[in-house]
This record gives structure tokens, sequence and C-alpha cells, in this order.
């Protein structure tokens, strides 16, 4: 079984190579609570208001974007964190709950890793890490069996990335990134695998090759190992989960793609019997019955019920996530949960699935957002085009190759000069991955049109 004492280690690996003391608290907080914080404060943190959730370039301001998505996650995250520490603890975490401060470091480390799950996510959502993909297979199709481990770019993943973005990249005047607890970081770990594992469990690989020695290290210091989730990545993804399900579907109205009634219309069709999609449908129809004796228009109407419709979805999907984690905690303590997943063991597991399947048809195949992702790809492998050409000298040294290495960030060409491997191709795919991958939406569309701009005249 997996141990508490471990799972919430509250050192750093800054601290530990240094050999410095670990202090319990900071002017009144604790280790773990000032992950938030970090994170928090951190550059990545604030570019993700400028990076899509579902819909590109979104003109309407209260849809969401990746940075309010992580806030929701977060909120999310804590409540359930609260739930088990001060209902459960002794259930959950042992008879040695108190000593261990759950009701303190619980809902923060979760607040945490709810705001951070994201911060390695490319411009453009999803279909941005696609583009990524996709490009790097075409590539390096010729370079993969002499150099097997650049399998980490043509498998690209936004989780790895976040690993990478918070261990190393991040850098204040050291190698460590925002130096995070232990507890913290392995709990970012989703896919606790690698690109080149031959026994692969999940569908993803979610820590490079180049943060290998470092997760290894979180690993050991938290009792975990590879294929080994840390407990509370699984109420990280029902987080993620919920928010996606019942969130997306309220952006969905919100932009005008489909109403109210075509969702509650939507669920009725396909409840197929499930009390608790029955359950919300009549309690969203009562509160809809009395919101139309108000006078209110059709769009006040279709929004007010909406959020209503979010509060009993949400709570309903909580309080669920909550009791299946603790029924379920010594499978999830085992270390051997490999395919779980906490919503899907749940009793809103039916609920959640149709609520993604009313956002796919509803929202991700509407004409306007497939048009946007089109071109979002485009921009994103145009983009990689020209660095790659620069970064290569594929043009004979340029001033186009010239001005390009100077438009690359400095953060990431220092760690990339630091390399004792930097003429590889592995190096030089990173480079481009850390630089594109940690890019707005409207920053990597401006880049392109001033690379865009000057290429070919100057080459």
């Amino acid at each position: 079984m997996l141990d508490w004492q471990k799972l919430l280690n509250g050192a750093r690996r800054k601290d530990k190579k240094l050999g410095s003391a670990i202090s319990e608290s900071s002017a009144g907080r604790l280790e773990l609570e000032r992950d938030y914080d970090r994170i928090l404060f951190a550059t990545p943190t604030r570019r993700m208001a400028d990076k899509t959730q579902v819909f590109p370039l979104e003109s309407i301001d209260s849809v969401r974007t990746r940075l309010t998505h992580s806030h929701e996650v977060s909120n999310l995250a804590r409540s359930i964190g609260v739930r088990l520490a001060f209902d459960y603890a002794e259930e959950v975490f042992g008879e040695n709950a108190a000593e261990l401060n759950v009701q303190r470091v619980v809902p923060s480390l979760l607040a945490a890793i709810g705001l951070a799950h994201d911060i390695g996510n490319p411009p453009f959502g999803h279909q941005g890490e696609v583009a990524i993909r996709e490009w790097f297979k075409e590539k390096l199709k010729d370079k993969l069996k002499e150099e097997p481990k650049l399998k980490d770019f043509t498998e690209f993943d936004g989780n790895a990335q976040t690993l990478r973005m918070l261990s190393r990249l991040q850098i204040l005047n050291d190698d460590f990134g925002l130096n995070l607890t232990y507890a913290t970081l392995a709990s970012l770990i989703k896919y606790p695998q690698f690109s080149l594992s031959t026994d692969k469990i999940f569908k993803k690989p979610g820590v490079f090759e180049s943060e290998r020695e470092v997760a290894e290290e979180i690993w050991s210091e938290t009792g975990l190992g590879e294929g080994v989730r840390h407990p509370f990545t699984f109420v990280m993804e029902a987080c993620d989960d919920i928010a996606y399900s019942v969130i997306d579907a309220e952006d969905i109205i919100k932009k005008g793609l489909a109403s109210f009634q075509d969702l509650i219309s939507y669920l009725k069709k396909h409840a197929n019997h499930n009390g608790k999609v029955l359950s919300l449908i009549s309690k969203s129809e009562g509160k809809f019955e009395e919101f139309s004796k108000e006078e209110l228009s059709g769009a006040e109407l279709s929004d007010i019920s909406m959020q209503m419709f979010r509060v009993y979805a949400i709570a309903e999907m909580v309080k669920d996530s909550v009791d299946t984690f603790v029924k379920d905690k010594n499978i999830i303590l085992s270390g051997k949960a490999k395919n779980y997943e906490l919503i899907e063991k749940s009793d809103s597991a039916y609920l959640c699935k149709t609520l993604k399947r009313f956002a796919f048809e509803f929202g991700f195949q509407h004409k306007d957002v497939l048009k946007l992702e089109l071109n979002g790809s485009h921009y994103i492998k145009n983009t990689l085009d020209m660095l790659w050409e620069a970064l290569n000298g594929l043009s004979g040294n340029s001033l186009f190759d010239k001005y390009v290495k100077a438009r690359i960030s400095e953060s990431y060409t220092r760690v990339y000069n630091g390399r004792s491997d930097k003429d590889t191709t592995y190096a030089k795919a990173q480079l481009l991955a850390d630089f594109v991958s940690g890019m707005t939406d409207s920053y990597l569309i401006k880049f392109h049109d001033d690379l865009k701009a000057v290429h070919g005249s100057n080459s």
C-alpha cells in the first residue's frame, strides 16, 4: 500500500541537492501551501489567459480560456480536498491524519495541481498538440531508428511538457524550475511512463526522456514508480472531467451554438433511464419554469437556467467523486489502479459521458470551431518549419537564420545552451517544442506573420 507520509512529502529537489534544512513553514505557510502561490504568480500561468480551452481566439469574453478552466479545476479539486480532509480524515489518511496536517495540506495541494495541470499545453488547445505531433512525425521519420527517444516529440503531450515547464524551464537562479515539492510534482504526472517504456500502461507518455532522472527522483521520494499514479492524480483528472463536461456545455450555450432547451432535449433523448440524468433534468426544468415567470429576455432566461444547471451538475459530480474516492481508497492506494478513472467508477459516470457527447456534437464539430482549429494547426506547422530551417542552418546560416535565433526566448535558449547534447536532433527538437508550446494563441499568430514577412527575401 502507498504511504501518505511519503505521498505528502513537502521536501523540494533543490533542498535535497544542497543539503538545506527543510522548514516546516514560511510566514505561516506550510511547504505544500506555498506551491499554489508559486504556480499562481508564475508567468506561464498568466499566459494561459490567451490559450484556447475549446474555442480558439474567442471574442466573447465570458467564454472560458485555458486559465479560467484551470482556476475552475483548481476550485473543484480544493473542494474535494476539503471534503476528504475534514469529513473523512482518518478513514482516508489513517490515524496519523492530524500529524500529517491534512486539513491544511490536502486542499492546498489539490488546488495547486488543478491550477497547474494544463500549464504545458501549447496554443490552440488539444489541436495544437496534434499539430506538433504531426509535424514531428513527418520531420523526424527518418531519424527515429538512430535516435529512438525522438518519440518524445512524435508523441508530444502537454502533460509531459507541464513537468518540464515546472521542474526545469521556469528559471529563477538555478535549474530546478519553480522548485515545487515532491508531492505536487508527483501528483501532476498524469501518465507516469516514458515514450520508450516497453510495458505501456497509459495511452500517452507523461514524462520526456530529458526529465527521466527528475521523475525517478520524484517517485523515489514519494514511494511511487513508473506506472504508478499518485492518488491525487485521480482527483485532478476527475475535476478536469467535471469541468470539461459541464462547463464546456455552458460555453456552447453562451456562444449561441445551442440553447438551454437543446441541452435538456438532448439529455431527455439520451437519459437511458439514468437516475442522475433524470434528476438533473427535473431540477433544472423546475428552475427554468420558475425563471420563466420573471421578466427576462430569451437570452437571459437561457443563461440563468444554464447557470443553475451547472450548479446542480457540479454538486452531484463532486459529491460522487468524493464518495467514490472514499469507497475505493484501498484500490487507489494499492498502486495497482492502472486504468482506473474516478468519474467512470462514480454514480455520475453516465451523466459526465452524456454531457461530453453533447459538447462534441454541438461544439467541437461546429464548422466555425473546426475552421479555427485548422487555422491554428496551419500556424503551428508553418512556424515550426521556419524555426527548424533556421535552427539547422538549412538556408546557409542566412540573415533569416540569425533573426529567428534572436527571436527565441532567452530563457529557453539559456537552457538549450547549457545542454551537453545541444548539437543533437533531440536537443534542437526540444528547443522548438519548448518555445512553441510556451506561446499564447495571439503571440503565435503574430510571431508566424513576422517570420513569414521576412522569410525568403532574407534567406
